[in-house]
């Protein structure tokens, strides 16, 4: 064959290739027109499940919570606005305290808080210039400090740097992995936006473990935080966990053993008595009424009562989280 003859064929094969590729291939499409988003209403045009998912999570009640409300006294403490109604996360940066915002507020922590990024596109999970919202792909959403700049402020991100869930390897699980999990457990469907955490009493059980035994003429009592990835409880100090006991069988009033909880800076005096992941804290009952078994039980508050932490009743006014028998 000629030089001349396989140049030709060359140049033809290239152009059936061009063929091909315009008759088959998907074009791309052009970019979407910009868009302002001014509410996260807007965000339920294209994801409607997402939205569902945040509007019964808390962070969408964060402003109209009546416990909020009535803790921050109806946000005259203006320092809990930063969090409670923030500016986009990726525009103060990762790490950084939260700056307030002055409009939508009872949108609270929302779609736009979370995903704006300065130049007013979404941070998403990929690239696509022609969606409304022309996400860009950010790894930012996936890193612990992006949580921080509001869930840092009682030290829980550093808390949750002290475990082994924050060390590189097998075992790695970061504040997503727990909070964000992938729906049904299938990546394909994304990561669900309910934000379970302190409000989700299943995944309050699952990071404690309570055991009883007998010693010698006294009952050993121990609370274990066995998969909490950070101090239980943790974030809000408003929040505390109860341990109470009773003989067994007795039906009677509980008896207050123990309280976990870090205190507000104006409770002077009051200790720091969060469990951190990993450690036992131990109790001891040493009363001849339990000497014919025991009940001990763990309550989980959201607004406790310090000064009498049995009142009111804690099987009507907190989450049991667990609860054991023991007979001698």
């Amino acid at each position: 064959m000629s030089v001349a003859r396989a140049i030709a064929a060359a140049l033809l094969a290239l152009a059936s290739v061009g063929l091909l590729w315009a008759l088959f291939v998907e074009p791309t499409p052009p970019p979407a027109p910009t868009r302002a988003f001014e509410s996260s209403r807007q965000c339920a045009e294209c994801h409607a499940e997402v939205y569902a998912e945040w509007q019964a999570s808390w962070h969408a009640q964060s402003w109209v919570d009546p416990e909020v409300r009535a803790q921050s006294n109806d946000f005259q403490n203006a320092d809990c606005i930063d969090c409670h109604a923030p500016r986009p996360i990726l525009e103060t940066g990762l790490g950084q305290r939260v700056l307030p915002r002055s409009t939508r507020r009872v949108e609270g922590v929302d779609c736009i808080a979370c995903h704006q990024l300065p130049d007013g596109r979404m941070a998403g999970t990929l690239d696509d210039a022609s969606a409304a919202c022309r996400p860009s792909a950010a790894r930012e959403l996936l890193d612990p400090g992006f949580c921080a700049g509001c869930h840092d402020q009682h030290g829980t991100v550093q808390q949750w740097r002290a475990t082994p869930f924050a060390e590189p390897g097998p075992g790695f699980r970061n504040c997503v992995d727990c909070h964000m999990p992938f729906r049904e457990g299938d990546p394909t469907r994304g990561r669900s936006h309910v934000m379970h955490g302190g409000h989700d009493p299943e995944l309050v059980r699952a990071a404690v473990e309570l055991r009883v035994e007998r010693e010698g003429a006294v009952w050993r009592v121990e609370v274990e935080n066995v998969a909490a990835g950070h101090n239980f409880p943790t974030d809000e100090r408003s929040r505390a966990a109860d341990l109470f006991c009773r003989p067994l069988g007795d039906g009677g009033p509980w008896r207050h053993l123990f309280r976990f909880r870090n205190p507000y800076r104006f409770e002077v005096g009051l200790p720091d008595t969060e469990l951190p992941f990993g450690q036992v804290h131990t109790s001891r009952i040493d009363d001849p009424a339990a000497a014919g078994g025991v009940e001990v039980a763990l309550f989980y508050k959201l607004t406790p009562l310090w000064e009498d932490p049995q009142r009111p009743d804690p099987e009507r006014e907190a989450t049991l989280v667990s609860r054991v028998e023991r007979a001698p």
